[in-house]
Order: structure tokens, then sequence, then C-alpha cells
């Protein structure tokens, strides 16, 4: 399966897993064990890439538990086997991250050949309704594309995804998939079905096709404290159309061919990336940058 691997990437196709998976809240051992077992399934299928969702090694509602479950990025610590893993498979895991400074991150990892490629830290910490991630984790404070075998990506995790300046940096860092990370709970019914499953397929088919770029987005499934996470995975190309749908609530893996050629041909017609105006932008962020507090616009809540 590792030389079906290389002959889609000759082949100028990227084949992705996304791991709809229920991890155990808490327990870092019972979730480096599932995240084997998957990637391993991931690996039989001729996968490139596997992709996990938000906290996927520990969990989501950590509260008081995030310094017992926080990692750092040693070889030689518990992400060994996944360290090991990658050698034969890129992949993508949500953990909270500790830095030498004692700070606690809700954060993205990207293995690549054994070795760490990147790690985002979640810029954007929803603290509201039934969201409290600011009392228990540091804020990110950057968002960059990264290069790796496999072509150019950027990571996002959940709310990070919800601020469209998130996905226009990334793609204009060069990103031409966009990984989001999701820990996306069940709110509410209406006509098309879950609300806020339908208000995140319309936010990702919006940004990749206005971003020309595809978008993986990985959901978790299961219960935390009362809490329902939906799934729902799915994989958008550069064009803006639905390539492959996880099932709600339900565990599994779900994969995709990602052509190169998508990539091309969106952007050829939809010259978007070429077209934006960096230094405009740059320039009336600075402005807004001085204006009082009290005057800017206020952000979503």
């Amino acid at each position: 399966m590792a030389r079906q691997g290389a002959a889609n990437r000759s082949n100028g196709r990227l084949r992705v897993a996304l791991a709809q998976v229920e991890p155990v809240l808490g327990d870092l051992r019972a979730n480096l064990s599932l995240h084997s077992i998957w990637i391993r399934k991931a690996i039989r299928h001729g996968a490139d890439l596997v992709v996990f969702p938000e906290l996927s090694l520990t969990g989501y509602l950590l509260q008081d538990l995030v310094p017992e479950v926080a990692l750092g990025l040693e070889v030689s610590g518990p992400l060994r086997p996944l360290f090991d893993l990658s050698r034969r498979i890129a992949i993508v895991a949500g953990f909270v991250e500790e830095t030498p400074g004692h700070r606690y991150y809700n954060s993205a990892l990207f293995l690549e050949g054994g070795r760490v490629r990147h790690v985002h830290r979640k810029v954007y910490l929803p603290t509201y309704g039934m969201f409290d991630e600011g009392r228990f984790f540091a804020a990110g404070d950057r968002l960059q594309a990264f290069s790796t075998r496999l072509g150019r990506i950027g990571l996002l995790i959940c709310e990070d995804f919800w601020h469209p300046s998130s996905s226009l940096i990334l793609a204009q860092d060069g990103a031409d998939y966009l990984l989001v990370l999701s820990a996306g709970p069940t709110e509410g019914i209406d006509r098309r079905g879950l609300s806020v499953h339908a208000t995140w397929k319309d936010l990702a088919r919006v940004t990749a096709q206005m971003q020309t770029l595809y978008v993986i987005y990985a959901n978790r499934i299961g219960f935390e404290d009362g809490i329902n996470f939906s799934g729902g995975s799915c994989v958008i190309d550069p064009s803006g159309e639905m390539l492959a749908e996880g099932r709600l609530l339900q565990e599994e893996l779900l994969l995709c061919d990602l052509p190169r050629s998508s990539l091309r041909r969106a952007r050829t017609l939809l010259p978007l990336l070429r077209d934006e105006r960096l230094p405009i932008l740059a320039r009336e962020v600075q402005r807004l940058l001085a204006v009082p507090v009290a005057g800017r616009p206020r952000g979503r809540r």
C-alpha cells in the first residue's frame, strides 16, 4: 500500500483519509491506541494522509484535565507510535500542547517522515454559549502554510475557520489543501437537517470556491458531558463541489482522491488568488488598528 501512495503522487492525485472517530475523554493511552488502529486502516486503503478531528488525542471537554493530558513534542515521548507510523503515511492529529514555558494550547500536529512538519495552535478560542476554551487554553498567534511531500498545506482548528481572514491568509501563503480539525457539536434542527452541520458545509463550499483550494473538514462523533458531536466530515474541491461526505453521528474512515488538475482548472477559471490586492488589505488593516477600540466593529460572538 505504500507503493499505492507513491503511485497516487506520481499521478498528481492525493488520497486523503478522514478518521471520524470518538475519542475517550482524558485517556491518552486509549486514544493513542485508537489512532494507531485507524492510521493502519488508512495505510491499508492506500491513503497518503490521514486527518483526525480537533483534540482527537484527548477529547474535547477537558477543563481542569488540560495539564494532565498535555504533551510536548519529543520523539521519545508518548507520541512515539505516531512518529513511527508517520514514516508510512502523513498524520494530522489534535492534542493539548505544553510549551517549555508551561502554556497550554489546543493544537494540531502534522507528522511526516518520522518528524514534526508543522504545529498549528488554535488562534480563535470560543468562550461563549457552551464553549469555555479561553479559560483553559492560551491562544495561538500565527497563521502559516507549510510545505510537505504532498503539497503545500494549511491547518485550522474549528473556530479559526469561522473567521474568513484565516483561510485567506493561508491561501495567499500558498496552501493548496486546507485541513480543518473540528469538535463540532449537534445544535438544532431546521429544514436542512442539523442546522450547524449545514452551516459548516456552506462555509466549506464558499471557502473552497473563493480561495480556490481543497477544504478537508474532519469532525468527531460521540458524547461528552451531555454534548453530542455530529460527524459529517467532508471534502470540497476548489470549485466548491462536494467530493465526499461522512455520515452523521457514526464512526467511519472517509476516503477521497484529490486530483491536482482540479486546482489548475479552478484557478484558471477564477483567478481570485492572483487578483487579491494584499497591499491594500494590509494598509486598511493598519488603519483599523489605529481606530480606538470602542470604535471598532464588534467581532462574531
